[in-house]
Formats: C-alpha cells, sequence, structure tokens
C-alpha cells in the first residue's frame, strides 16, 4: 500500500504543474464550459485512471528506463510500426522540453504575482532546485515528487469546500458567467480528452520511469490507477472551486492562488509555496525524463546532458509564462493523442506478446 500510495502521489506530482496548480488550465479546459465542465471533468478522470495505470505498468513490465524503451517493443517490428514509434518519441521529447520549460517560466510567475520579486529570480530559484534534486537517484526523485503532492491535495479539498459554501449567485447566473470565458477547445467533450492527451505528453516519459523502478508490475499498475483517479477527482473539485468564484478570481493568471487569497493573505503565501513546490515537482520530472531519452540514468553522461537541457530551457523561459503556455499545449495536446491510442493497442501487444512466450525485457 506504501508504494502504490507513493507511486500514485508521483504521478499526480509529475502532472499537476503550473497550469494546474494555479487554475488557468482548469479555468480554460472545464470552468469555460459552465456546469458541462463537470463532463469533461468526468471524461478526464477515467481516461487519466487508464493512462496512469498503463504508464507504470508498461514500465515495470519492461524494466524501462526511459519511454523509449516500451514506446520501439510496442510498435516495433513493421514499418509502420517504426513510423509510430519515430512519431510517439517526436512528440514525448517536445513535450518533455517544452513542458520543462514552460514550468521554468511558471515558477517565475508565482513569485512575481505573489510576492512582487521579479520573475528571473524565482525562475533562477527553480534552475538551482532542478539542478540539485536531478543528480539523485530514480527512486529518490519519485520520493521527493509524491511527498510534495498531499500538500497541494489537501489545500485544494480546503479551497473547494470553504468556495462551495460561500458561493454567491445562483448556478445559472454562474454558468453564464462561467460560459463567457475562453475555452482552450470547442466543446466540453474534446476538452477532457485533449486535456488527458495533452497531459500525456508531460507524464509518460517520468511515470514509464517510475514503473521501470518498481519490481511489482500490480503495484505499479494499482499506483497508476490510483493517481489518475486521484487526479480526476482534483479536476472535478478544482473546477467547483473556480466556477463558484468564477465572478471573484476568472480575470486572474493564477485564480487557484486568488482563491486562497480571498480566503486569507496568509493561506495565499502558504498556497503560492505549495504550487511552487508542484511547478519544482513536473519540472524536474520533465529534465530528468528528457535526459534519461538521450542516456543511461546514473552516469556523468546523464549529468552533462541534463544540466545543458536545464540552461537551455532557463534561457527560454524568458519569453514568459503566458506566452510559452499559450504557443506549446495546444500543439502537444492534440499531438499527445497519438500515445493515447498507443496505449489502447498496448493490452493487445502484451497479450500476443505473452502468448508468443517472450520475456518482456529480452525483447
Amino acid at each position: 500500500m506504501k508504494r502504490i500510495f507513493l507511486i500514485g502521489s508521483a504521478f499526480i506530482g509529475i502532472i499537476v504543474g503550473a497550469g494546474f496548480a494555479s487554475g488557468q488550465e482548469i479555468l480554460q479546459y472545464f470552468t469555460s464550459f459552465g456546469t458541462a465542465g463537470i463532463l469533461a471533468g468526468v471524461v478526464s478522470t477515467v481516461l487519466f485512471a487508464y493512462v496512469g495505470m498503463m504508464l507504470v505498468w508498461l514500465g515495470s513490465k519492461f524494466k524501462a528506463e526511459g519511454h523509449n524503451d516500451v514506446i520501439h517493443k510496442l510498435t516495433g517490428g513493421t514499418v509502420f510500426g517504426k513510423v509510430i514509434a519515430w512519431l510517439v518519441d517526436i512528440v514525448l521529447i517536445i513535450a518533455l522540453f517544452g513542458f520543462g520549460v514552460v514550468m521554468l517560466a511558471g515558477g517565475g510567475s508565482n513569485f512575481e504575482q505573489q510576492f512582487g520579486i521579479p520573475a528571473v529570480y524565482g525562475t533562477a530559484l527553480m534552475v538551482i532546485l532542478v539542478l540539485l534534486f536531478g543528480m539523485l537517484r530514480v527512486d529518490s526523485v519519485v520520493k521527493v515528487i509524491g511527498n510534495i503532492t498531499p500538500l497541494l491535495i489537501i489545500c485544494i479539498i480546503i479551497v473547494a469546500i470553504y468556495c462551495l459554501f460561500t458561493m454567491s449567485g445562483s448556478f445559472s447566473e454562474l454558468d453564464t458567467l462561467a460560459k463567457s470565458h475562453k475555452s482552450a477547445v470547442p466543446h466540453w467533450f474534446i476538452a477532457g480528452v485533449n486535456y488527458v492527451s495533452l497531459n500525456v505528453g508531460l507524464g509518460a516519459s517520468m511515470s514509464i520511469v517510475m514503473g521501470g523502478n518498481e519490481r511489482n508490475s500490480k503495484v505499479a499498475a494499482w499506483g497508476g490507477l490510483a493517481g489518475g483517479f486521484v487526479l480526476g477527482l482534483m479536476i472535478m473539485v478544482s473546477h467547483l472551486a473556480i466556477f463558484s468564484k468564477i465572478e471573484t478570481v476568472g480575470h486572474l493568471p493564477l485564480p487557484m492562488l486568488g482563491l486562497v487569497n480571498d480566503i486569507s493573505p496568509i493561506l495565499g503565501v502558504f498556497m503560492s509555496i505549495v504550487v511552487y513546490l508542484m511547478i519544482f515537482n513536473t519540472c524536474l520530472g520533465m529534465f530528468y525524463s528528457l535526459a534519461t531519452r538521450f542516456t543511461e540514468i546514473e552516469t556523468n553522461q546523464f549529468k552533462i546532458f541534463y544540466t545543458i537541457f536545464t540552461l537551455i530551457g532557463f534561457v527560454i523561459s524568458f519569453a514568459g509564462f503566458t506566452d510559452l503556455m499559450t504557443f506549446f499545449y495546444p500543439v502537444i495536446g492534440y499531438m499527445g493523442i497519438i500515445i493515447i491510442i498507443v496505449l489502447i493497442y498496448a493490452p493487445f501487444k502484451m497479450k500476443r506478446i505473452k502468448k508468443q512466450g517472450k520475456s518482456f525485457q529480452d525483447m
């Protein structure tokens, strides 16, 4: 149970970055559809539970050290399969680097909005933390990510309860206000699917690496399933919280932080720190996974690649959090559908491998 909890918590921690923790993603993908945002949340919950389970389970089955180990074994063997593997690999590489850069910028924006500190200092501190913790063993990285996550879950639950009990206005009035905000995609069902495909690109690689570090594939599967399910519940709870206070926080770049500051400025400071830690979680996972794509974990070459990628990301992050998010997110969201299709196909491929009597590790 401890390992299941840790894996599930780490999976949530990888996915929950600047966009989710700040509430901006929730506003664009769910709350902007009004009450229908709950339906979008249900779609995302089901998909997240399946995706989380499959990613960590596949990593454990193949004892993978990077996403390439799994993708090529699932899709290889034919010319078409090799093309799909190449496409998935490109999507994940772009997603890892893109999200990593966005998270670095998000760390700076967090400090600037809450404390009035220039963004460059918040981003620089994030780079230092990512470089330091990225040199740890993979199991230590998983513990760092997993142990921070419960803080955010507790904060979101407290904020949601407060918002629902202090809600002003009827659901119909709030629904109209919510729908006046721009949505990321045209329909709530597409939003539910697109949000998961967006985050698959974000979390796939590190989730596979986590699974590769777990010997018991059943524990890995249950951990991923639990993490995906809880993540879906967090989406719906966050949506309800923002929806209930849409008139107050709908215009803010960081709506969730605005909700907490509305309760108490002191809690706002605490929440800002929690959000910063969650951004760190995702940022660490992105650059760590990116380095494992090109090198072996815990080697000098890994440390060099990891450092170079992080420093390049630091330079690009000066483009700004909002601009980077607007550029990367829609592209990665639609590209990520390819990965979901591969994960739906994965159980059939695994059964075929088992019938052939092959060892997963020797493929």
